[in-house]
């Protein structure tokens, strides 16, 4: 999902304006899962699109629900429920991303997860993580993203190198064969500066042991792990294995294409990109997992559905909820969508079983790791881009980048 630059405090200061009390407002008696009912929903992006499809299925097994589905763009989805939490008009069910789950939730217009209904051992750890905050889960997973590195096998072979590489330092080593060798451009596609320019840190970040925040909500990110990640990071650039002057909306998919960057990382959906428009390299690209520090760790990405804490249908939300996010609707939803399912068990069949660039991504999420649920989260991961700016442009070195972030995070989580 594409990140908001409208920061957690204005949807505070919003909400409170307009009166809407911290503790969340009371939705009256539930209507019976059986009764006749409208439920309402909002869906982003191009799973707004899709889930009406869904919806019409289910009320054909459901005929006294109807299920009234609004598409929402990503471009106007925070706003649009920062409005409807300060007017106590939230949907029964909405989608939403990791970014705004604290937020939320810190509103208090979200419906804990009833665990007894929807079990966390069901889907991979960072989907559900995602959705907790404070230790309380507020939204079951929808569908998970991460990132994995695409790599041109061709390109390989003719640097010299017949396999992927499984370390930073064969990760190094193939970028700077893949120019002297290859005659690529660039070895590696990494942003270097930004919006959401961590995003493409994270790989570095996790896989070092390095995280923005700890495990009591602190700021960690000027740890030994940190500077480490962000060193290698920047050493692409001062290398000159990675461009530093990359515009906005740059499409990596007709480089890889062409040849002039032979490495980067991506989600699900690129397979599907390069598939159709980038046919003549079919058969010359594969998918590996985050080449390893410490480990090999991803992020991770995707969507939750949170039921409104003022929902008087919550009981027919749980089962629409349910139905969404069992083993067969996910396969069902990988098939509609192609997004990856959260409930693991849909990956024990059909497609997602059998595809092995498919299995690279469940096992990277195996080990992926979510971004803090924090109500401040855009605010503290853009003091990061900018420390990660610092360093790519030759500005700062990492040390001293990230002390200055880490100065900058302690104020905004005490």
């Amino acid at each position: 999902m594409s990140r908001t630059a409208r920061t957690a405090s204005a949807a505070i200061t919003v909400a409170l304006a307009l009166g809407v009390s911290a503790c969340g407002g009371s939705g009256g008696d539930d209507v019976a899962a059986d009764a006749k009912q409208t439920l309402t929903v909002w869906a982003m992006g191009a799973e707004g699109e899709k889930l009406a499809e869904v919806a019409e299925v289910y009320e054909k097994a459901n005929p006294n629900v109807t299920v009234k589905v609004t598409p929402v763009g990503w471009d106007v989805a925070h706003q649009k429920l920062v409005s409807a939490a300060a007017a106590g008009t939230m949907p029964d069910v909405a989608q939403m991303g990791g970014s705004y789950m604290g937020e939320f939730a810190e509103l208090g217009v979200l419906e804990p997860v009833d665990t007894k209904v929807f079990d966390k051992a069901d889907f991979f750890p960072a989907g559900w993580n995602q959705g907790e905050v404070d230790g309380t889960a507020y939204g079951v997973p929808w569908y998970v993203d991460t990132r994995v590195l695409y790599y041109r096998t061709d390109l390989a072979k003719k640097a010299g190198v017949d396999k992927a590489p499984a370390d930073w330092q064969e990760m190094q080593d193939l970028a700077t064969a893949y120019q002297k060798k290859a005659g690529t451009k660039w070895g590696l596609s990494i942003q270097p500066s930004g919006l959401d320019t961590v995003q493409s840190f994270y790989p570095f970040l996790y896989s070092a042991g390095g995280t923005i925040l700890d495990d009591d909500g602190k700021a960690a990110i000027d740890s030994p792990e940190a500077v480490k990640a962000l060193k290698e990071y920047g050493t692409y650039f001062d290398k000159g294995l990675a461009n530093k002057s990359v515009q906005p909306g740059y499409d990596v998919v007709k480089d890889f294409g062409n040849g002039r960057v032979p490495m980067f990382f991506g989600g699900p959906w690129h397979v599907t990109l390069l598939d159709e428009g980038q046919p003549q390299i079919k058969g010359k690209w594969a998918v590996a997992p985050v080449p390893a520090d410490a480990s090999s760790v991803s992020m991770a990405g995707g969507s939750s559905l949170v039921i409104s804490k003022d929902s008087e249908h919550k009981a027919a939300a749980t089962e629409f909820v349910t139905y969404l996010t069992d083993a067969e609707g996910q396969a069902d939803w990988y098939e509609r969508t192609k997004d990856l399912p959260a409930n693991t068990a849909a990956w024990e069949s059909g497609t997602l079983a059998d595809d092995a660039n498919l299995q690279v991504f469940k096992k990277q999420m195996d080990t992926a790791k979510s971004s803090p649920s924090t109500p401040t989260l855009t605010e503290i991961t853009d003091k990061v881009d900018q420390a990660i700016a610092k360093v790519t442009q030759g500005k700062a070195s990492a040390e001293d980048a990230l002390k200055a972030a880490q100065s900058e995070i302690e104020a905004l989580v005490k």
